[in-house]
């Protein structure tokens, strides 16, 4: 078999590369990912430069893992900023109605009142009191209590 191995090296990385890749499926987090497309990298430049020596392989491999796997975890520390904007009203239900609208389904008096949304009903607060179907939109929350305004038309 090492026969065989030394007399097609590129079959070696190419199939090393599909395991990794394999292996990644079940849930490495991207790492087995790129040491995997490192594997089948050298698979294929081994396959155009035959003369390649098992160490000048080895070395070529750590090599694109190395710096890959250093771009990877460069990529993952730069992307929460991004990533997680969306994520800060995550199962807050309240801080996700900031900036819909609605129609006022109860009058607002003494600045207090009820706005339905989807199929919940809110205690909502204005600084003017508004009459029952008033299209109001929600500016912020104050636990429970959407603080609104009305829709000037």
């Amino acid at each position: 078999m090492l026969e065989q191995i030394a007399a097609n090296p590129y079959w070696f990385w190419i199939t090393l590369g599909g395991l990794l890749l394999a292996a990644e499926m079940l849930g490495a987090g991207g790492y087995l990912l790129w040491s995997g497309i490192s594997a089948v990298v050298v698979g294929l430049l081994v396959w155009l430069i035959p003369q390649l020596d098992w160490e000048w392989q080895g070395a070529i491999f750590a090599i694109i893992t190395i710096a890959v796997a250093y771009l990877w975890w460069y990529w993952l520390r730069q992307r929460p900023a991004a990533a997680t904007s969306g994520s800060q009203v995550l199962n807050q239900r309240n801080r996700q109605l900031i900036g819909m609208r609605a129609t006022l389904t109860e009058p607002m008096q003494n600045g207090f009142g009820r706005v339905n949304i989807g199929d919940s009903s809110w205690r909502a607060q204005a600084n003017e009191d508004l009459p029952v179907g008033t299209e109001v939109e929600v500016v912020s929350v104050e636990g429970v209590t959407l603080l609104i305004r009305a829709i000037k038309r």
